[in-house]
């Protein structure tokens, strides 16, 4: 890496920090706020969750073609200050369709921010360090959001609006500074769209589909988002309340428990599966994720005391953070090497956007089953750990052997990107 990489990587870390700062900032006090303060009812409030899911499912393919044909930081900038819009207006917005246009102005700007800031990451690193910067990069965010979080829960009062107004405010400058700190990034040189011919430009997404490696990625990425992320504050803690009797300071530990886990076992973490291969270490997750799913079990189905059950429970979410620990120097960088020269940030994209739909999908599905059904709920997201397994074991057949062990190719800085197997990858030494 060179040191004008290194000096982009810096800013782009503290990119990645300040934009899960603001997120932790005000998204837990969302319903809060427009149900309760802004006098707006739980359906507006529904609604403007929903809104935000919708404004990312809509924006990111479009996103995609734009990192590709004008570079990510143009359109890391432009998402920033849609951002802080719709972060401001949505302070001061009074009515349903103000909050609602707001949201999802303050969505869709969010939404975008992820697949830019990775094709940046993407652009200034080797393969060498790319592991490790995406490791950091999810380090950042995950204390970001507490942070934000922690200082946002100390600032807002729900009998005064004007602390929330506050709160969107500091938001929203938030991203306006993140604006000036990235404005100072110098990206090196990388092959956009338009240096291609206009044969690849209109088959992009035809690319990618034909892409069998990245397809199974992607259905593999919608399990993995669908079963932890999408489960985190919809399903599992309405199934921690109802089944389980957990109290919400409980809830809050656990979710702290999770966080904890990422911060400090992120880098350890790292140092054992860099040398792993990839598709392995998510099957390690899979499994990982059964055992959390098995706890929680024990949690709500048990016959233990209600101590024994609250232990039980926030280890699922530390053994869930264990995971996410794993995939993130995993994930990205895979995704990343599959792309072809120029369409990292369409491939970020299309990820980011299986990433939303599962997120989507999750609490919609996970929320009433793990409300009411408690059994059925267990065994269903149990089976869908396994399933983790099992797909990254078939996706570890159709990768390159430089893909799945990306170490074997750095003696000549090779790296194989776009192609699937063309023959069986060879056993781990």
């Amino acid at each position: 890496m060179t040191r004008a990489m290194g000096a982009a990587m810096r800013r782009i870390h503290v990119g990645n920090a300040l934009s899960a700062f603001g997120l932790g900032f005000t998204v837990p006090y969302l319903y809060v706020y427009v149900a309760q303060v802004r006098g707006l009812g739980a359906m507006t409030a529904g609604l403007v969750l929903a809104v935000f899911a919708v404004a990312a499912l809509i924006v990111l393919p479009f996103a995609g073609r734009a990192i590709v044909r004008r570079g990510p930081l143009p359109v890391l900038l432009a998402a920033l200050v849609l951002a802080a819009l719709g972060a401001l207006s949505l302070g001061l917005a009074g009515g349903a369709a103000t909050v609602l246009l707001s949201a999802a102005a303050l969505g869709a700007g969010q939404a975008v921010m992820q697949p830019a800031l990775a094709t940046m990451i993407v652009d200034c690193s080797s393969a060498d360090t790319r592991s490790r910067a995406f490791a950091m990069q999810f380090f950042l965010q995950n204390l970001g959001l507490g942070v934000g979080g922690l200082i946002g829960g100390h600032l807002v009062d729900t009998t005064r609006v004007s602390s929330f107004t506050l709160l969107f405010a500091i938001e929203a400058l938030m991203f306006l500074l993140l604006v000036g700190v990235m404005a100072t990034v110098r990206m090196p040189h990388s092959p956009r769209m338009a240096d291609a011919p206009a044969r690849s430009a209109k088959g992009g997404w035809k690319q990618l589909l034909g892409n069998r490696a990245m397809v199974q990625l992607c259905v593999l990425g919608f399990v993995l988002f669908f079963a932890c992320y999408g489960q985190f504050e919809s399903g599992l803690s309405a199934y921690g309340v109802e089944a389980a009797g957990i109290s919400t300071s409980a809830l809050g530990t656990a979710l702290a428990a999770n966080t904890l886990m990422i911060v400090i076992a992120q880098f350890a973490v790292l140092r054992l599966v860099e040398r792993r291969r990839r598709s392995r270490v998510i099957a390690a997750v899979g499994l990982i994720w059964a055992v959390a799913w098995l706890a929680a079990g024990y949690a709500g189905l048990g016959h233990g005391s209600q101590e024994m059950a609250t232990a039980a429970f926030v280890s699922t979410y530390a053994l869930f953070g264990l995971g996410e620990a794993m995939l993130s120097p995993t994930v990205a960088p895979l995704v990343a090497d599959l792309a072809p020269e120029g369409l990292a940030g369409q491939y970020n994209s299309a990820f980011a956007l299986v990433k939303q739909l599962a997120l989507a999908v999750g609490p919609a599905v996970g929320g009433p089953l793990g409300a009411s059904l408690h059994a059925p709920y267990i065994v269903t997201f149990l089976l869908f750990s396994l399933s983790i397994t099992v797909l990254a074991l078939r996706l570890g057949r159709r990768l390159t052997a430089v893909q799945d062990r990306p170490w074997t190719g750095r003696e000549t800085r090779v790296v194989s990107r776009g192609q699937s197997a063309t023959e069986p990858v060879a056993a781990e030494a």
